[in-house]
């Protein structure tokens, strides 16, 4: 079964000085989607001007955290349709992912079903990283508005998740970040992430409930989760060797050349260890506030920080 005009499908991305990127997203779904928002969080750099003359709905909102800016967007916006594709501003919507959610939501299949996973290609620096466990790297960003919900025990990501089944769509979804080409850009939005992710982590370790084994066969996120439990059991320090060597050599990210070699090193080693070496600080110095995230995460509004 096809589908003529528009996908019944709004698009929500969320932005700040995102002008370097939010071209090609908007690129990628204009004239599909029934309607496309922009929820900018005070953007200095032309993203607003761009994204309305792109032809999106521009709403203006203070960032607090990833979860909460979602949660206000999924709240409060004038949408029209049952679907919702939610994108970060670096992230770009393939032909084939757009002709798979057409005819997925005009057949009987989507009747049934309360949100689908897509393929994530992930870019670094010009080099799609295709190995090291990051290809396919499935994600929940197409569901009904009624069916989703949201952690917010979520500090430095955002987790989507849906009462009801899901599935997985054809195509990928392209994630190229163009604020991160330079590397210390990278590192230095990292290094502000390191310090939420190991509050994150220390909060989870105290409030987490148990992930059943029976999780490591189920859906992508529910594995998601148990190997998260798993992982929060492995010694400080050694983990991120671990992790590294898992993801370079046994999962071959040697592969992906001298691009892949940065982007294993630096995501799953170097962030890892700062994560850990967070951890310790505050266990160390009984930090009992929390951490102030309006001064540390009040960053670009992209997810790529903390995955795994």
């Amino acid at each position: 079964m096809t589908m003529s005009g528009p996908a019944p499908v709004t698009v929500v991305v969320l932005t700040r000085n995102e002008a370097r990127n939010l071209a090609a997203c908007l690129d990628s779904v204009r004239e599909w989607a029934h309607d496309v928002f922009v929820v900018d969080s005070g953007s200095t750099d032309g993203t607003v001007v761009l994204a309305e003359a792109a032809g999106a709905t521009v709403v203006v909102h203070p960032f607090e955290t990833h979860t909460r800016q979602w949660r206000w967007a999924l709240d409060t916006l004038p949408i029209r349709t049952e679907w919702i594709l939610a994108l970060d501003a670096d992230q770009r919507v393939t032909p084939e992912l757009r002709a798979s959610i057409g005819a997925t939501l005009a057949g009987f299949q989507s009747r049934e079903t309360a949100g689908y996973f897509v393929n994530r290609r992930q870019i670094f620096r010009g080099r799609w990283i295709r190995h090291g466990g990051y290809y396919p790297k499935y994600l929940l960003k197409l569901f009904r508005r009624d069916a989703v919900a949201l952690d917010d025990r979520d500090l430095v990501d955002h987790h989507f998740a849906v009462n009801g089944a899901v599935s997985r769509l054809a195509g990928d979804l392209i994630e190229d970040n163009h604020n991160e080409r330079a590397i210390a850009e990278w590192t230095a939005k990292h290094n502000r992430y390191a310090v939420l992710q190991a509050r994150q982590e220390i909060l989870a370790t105290l409030n987490r409930e148990r992930v059943p084994m029976s999780a490591l066969f189920g859906h992508t996120d529910a594995r998601t989760m148990w190997l998260k439990q798993q992982w929060a059991r492995l010694p400080l320090f050694v983990r991120p060797c671990f992790y590294v060597f898992y993801r370079y050599v046994l999962r071959a990210g040697f592969l992906d050349g001298r691009e892949g070699f940065v982007f294993h090193v630096l995501q799953g080693f170097w962030y890892r260890l700062l994560v850990d070496i967070n951890i310790a600080e505050q266990h160390e110095a009984s930090v009992e506030a929390p951490v102030d995230v309006d001064a540390t995460l009040h960053a670009p509004a992209h997810h790529d920080a903390g995955k795994s």
